[in-house]
């Protein structure tokens, strides 16, 4: 397979690695290339993988010309197949559910068994196991949903460990000192689900701690830390609700299932 990448941000850059280390013949176009070098980017090749940012990647589209043979492909997480032009009768996405910081880290991600949201053409899924990765497919209607789940997961938890950063600073304190806390809860979401790995004062009602945290606080920091007990308490009370319904007896079952005809 040959695929031509348009794109040499992170993310081009990091598939261009990821795919050669696959096997795939790469070639890297710049995104601004030449208007007629872009025209021809579709020509003598199975894809073409446009890794360039959200803003820029309608025109950008619209300028391929279409080749026979050839699909079209994103890597937007927020956008579904109705920014690449309708001329293209192969149209596709490939999002990988990864940070991409530079290059190198970033192509060792991408060949890291990582998820790939895919939709469209079956070449997204066949790129997406040829790196090792696990496809998932995402409907169009839902990219809005899954790229707000993955900004929370990422760009969100960075912001927060942020706040981290700052408050413990005021203590006099390293933030190294408490990743090892967050690397915890993380692990623990995954071996228990969130509602069980939950603990702190939002999710046993202590107001009082909650208060004493309110009252050092500077008040730049007041709304993320008043988000993050909303969503602790909202948490905690969907797994009592969980926990209350596995405690209810299960519906007594008829001797004899009822028949239609």
């Amino acid at each position: 397979m040959k695929v031509r990448i348009v794109g040499r941000g992170r993310a081009g850059r990091s598939f261009e690695l990821a795919l050669s280390d696959a096997g795939v013949d790469v070639e890297l176009l710049p995104g601004r290339v030449d208007p007629g070098r872009l025209a021809r980017a579709a020509e003598g090749c199975d894809a073409v993988l446009l890794a360039v940012p959200d803003r820029h990647l309608g025109a950008v589209a619209a300028a391929v010309q279409p080749a026979q043979g050839c699909v079209l492909l994103h890597c937007s997480g927020s956008l579904g197949l109705e920014v690449l032009p309708a001329v293209f009768e192969r149209r596709g996405s490939l999002h990988p559910l990864a940070t991409l910081p530079d290059p190198v880290v970033g192509a060792l991600r991408l060949r890291g068994g990582t998820y790939f949201a895919v939709s469209g053409d079956p070449v997204a899924t066949e790129l997406a196991l040829l790196l090792g990765g696990r496809p998932i497919v995402v409907a169009d209607g839902e990219r809005p949903r899954y790229h707000a789940a993955a900004c929370i997961a990422s760009n969100h938890l960075v912001a927060l460990l942020g706040q981290v950063e700052r408050v413990a600073a005021e203590a006099g304190l390293p933030l190294e000192a408490f990743l090892p806390l967050a690397r915890g809860a993380i692990e623990d979401v995954g071996l228990l689900g969130p509602a069980r790995a939950l603990t702190g004062p939002a999710s046993r009602g202590d107001q009082a701690t909650i208060d004493s945290h309110r009252a050092v606080l500077g008040a730049a920091e007041l709304p993320g830390y008043d988000a993050g007990v909303a969503l602790a308490r909202l948490l905690a009370a969907s797994g009592r609700g969980a926990k209350s319904a596995e405690a209810m007896p299960a519906p007594a079952v008829p001797a004899r299932s009822p028949s239609w005809s």
